[in-house]
């Protein structure tokens, strides 16, 4: 599986899911997650009936409801990171949820529409990132102007004194038109003198614009103070003031309501020209997207290419038996509050109303204590495919740690790298690592592939931290077997003390 959750990096390059097949789906999920073969084909196929659905009728198409999906296996063996990387992939709005933070209606937490209402969020802010994109040339242009107006801020009183300027000159045509002999005569001539001396004041406006234009354009004026205005909300603070678990959902929208109603300010500040450039950028691309198409298309897309995974399911399963109580009980409540969700229901958002019957569920746990024939059986039905995921091997291990574009050795060598310092990670560490990994798994909690995080940090432990001190004449530093076994081998065989270190 993939190590990483790079929330920061960059996207990958768009792929037309359209001509993807079941099987390139897969092959480009191996390029970031290892094994799991039986999860993936179940990923693609939904992917791709997704694909086939959009080329029916339109009244079919709506008689098409997704395949949902279980994941059942161990923590760090891939289910989260297959569906985050699917949803990259496509492209659609995508959102993890853990079950255990929802609660049954009438009991305080969160509900469990909070996920559409999450879902909807991730989707406004994916759609609104594309038209940023897309208005972002003209918008620089505007700004561009802008910045040029505040550096030469008698513009705007010249264009006044301009106006009555012009005014003056029709006034003295006027008067010369009516005028006879030499007083006509002195009149066209001043009104002559007049004109040529606002086109020569002209000209020196636009010779100094453009010379501004230049240095501004070459980054030499981004120092420069100038006074700006900008937007203040003045928004009282309210604050839910309650311990209950889940209201801090409430709380938000509190703020949002009151921060619709509160009128905005203009406040006037004095910037430099690179921070000017921020603030005025920002302002006229939020004045060149159109809100409502940024709506319509957020949640278009979340109806139709939507994604929810929702984490540890298994926590949720109460025993059906008879006369259960207590937490049994609530469990189940949280079951059949998502059904209809799964099921597909209407749910009311700050956008709008959304139809989640479209929306790919994806579901996963450990199911260690429990299975999923547990679940309420109108919630098992609506998740149809069952795929078990497999525990790691020590050959897995191996692959994870040198076989994704990512993987932690290709990581832990970028950032040595940075210190001007070359790591070499030899065959025989790569085994040693992946031994350890798999020992510690099995004689202590299996983490999955979470133990090589703490495993190659605490190889890396001394390395990193002296880095940036090492001499010229040793910038490369071979990681062998015999340097992993000196820094893990103790700490491996000494069980109680792995469980707290590794």
């Amino acid at each position: 599986m993939n190590l990483t959750d790079p929330e920061n990096t960059s996207e990958q390059a768009l792929i037309d899911m359209d001509e993807l097949t079941p099987r390139q789906i897969v092959a480009e999920l191996d390029k970031y997650i290892v094994g799991q073969k039986d999860a993936k084909k179940a990923v693609a196929i939904a992917i791709r009936n997704r694909v086939r659905r959009r080329l029916l009728p339109t009244e079919l198409q709506e008689e098409i409801h997704p395949k949902n999906i279980i994941m059942i296996g161990p923590t760090g063996c891939g289910k989260t990171e297959i569906a985050r990387r699917l949803s990259r992939l496509t492209g659609a709005p995508f959102v993890k949820v853990e079950a255990t933070k929802y609660t049954e209606v009438g009991y305080v937490g969160r509900d469990v529409e909070s996920m559409v209402r999450d879902l909807v969020a991730t989707a406004i802010n994916m759609v609104r990132k594309e038209f940023r994109q897309q208005v972002q040339a003209q918008a620089e242009k505007n700004t561009r102007e802008r910045l040029l107006d505040l550096l030469m801020p008698s513009s705007h009183t010249d264009k006044g004194e301009a106006t009555a300027r012009g005014a003056d000159l029709f006034q003295t045509l006027a008067q010369g038109m009516s005028a006879t002999g030499s007083q006509a005569q002195k009149g066209m001539e001043a009104a002559t003198a007049q004109s040529q001396e606002q086109s020569s004041e002209q000209e020196r406006r636009n010779r100094a614009r453009e010379m501004l234009a230049r240095k501004l354009d070459a980054g030499e004026l981004e120092d420069r103070e100038v006074e700006i205005e900008t937007q203040s909300q003045s928004m009282p603070m309210v604050q839910v003031m309650t311990g209950g678990p889940g209201l801090e959902d409430l709380d938000m929208n509190i703020q949002n309501m009151l921060g619709d109603l509160m009128p905005k300010k203009q406040k006037r500040r004095r910037v430099s020209i690179a921070e000017a450039r921020k603030i005025i950028l920002n302002e006229e691309i939020e004045r060149l997207i159109d809100p409502d198409k940024v709506q319509t298309e957020a949640i278009r897309r979340t109806e139709q290419m939507g994604i929810i995974f929702i984490d540890e399911l298994d926590k949720i399963c109460g025993k059906q038996s008879g006369g259960a109580s207590g937490p049994d009980v609530s469990r189940e409540g949280v079951q059949r509050d998502m059904l209809p969700i799964v099921e597909g229901a209407t749910i009311n958002t700050r956008h709008g109303p959304v139809k989640t019957d479209h929306i790919l569920f994806i579901a996963a746990g450990a199911f260690h204590m429990s299975k999923p024939s547990d679940l309420i059986p109108e919630l098992q039905g609506r998740f149809p495919i069952r795929v078990e995921l497999e525990k790691l091997t020590e050959s897995d291990f191996r692959l994870i740690l040198t076989g994704p574009r990512n993987s932690l050795t290709t990581q832990a060598i970028e950032l040595m790298r940075t210190e001007g310092l070359e790591l070499v990670f030899n065959d025989d560490a790569i085994d040693e690592m992946a031994r350890f990994a798999f020992q510690v798994n099995e004689e202590t909690e299996n983490i999955g592939a979470r133990r090589l995080h703490t495993i190659m940090e605490r190889l890396l432990e001394d390395i990193s931290f002296e880095a940036p001190e090492y001499p010229e004449e040793k910038r490369r530093v071979d990681i062998n077997r015999e340097f992993v076994l000196e820094r893990l081998q103790s700490i491996v065989e000494n069980s109680d003390l792995s469980r707290y270190i590794l």
